[in-house]
């Protein structure tokens, strides 16, 4: 399946706030999630199925992508 990102509506996390180092994530068809590093918008971006996102979202939210301390 290809998604389009032509027209995506990209935004930034409200927790940002207002830096130029970000990811930015696009909701898209079909349930889609797009990522990108908001200093290169024109470069490659992720994209997700829907169950892939929930995945991510639930592993942040439960740390497992926390850096473990030395």
């Amino acid at each position: 399946m290809i998604i389009g990102l032509v027209g995506a509506q990209w935004f930034k996390s409200t927790h940002s706030g207002g830096q130029q180092e970000c990811v930015e994530v696009a909701w898209l068809e079909a349930g889609h999630v797009g990522v990108r590093d908001s200093k290169n918008p024109n470069g490659p971006a992720l994209v997700f199925t829907p169950s892939e996102w929930d995945a991510f979202t639930a592993g942040a939210k439960d740390g497992e992508f926390t850096r473990p301390t030395a």
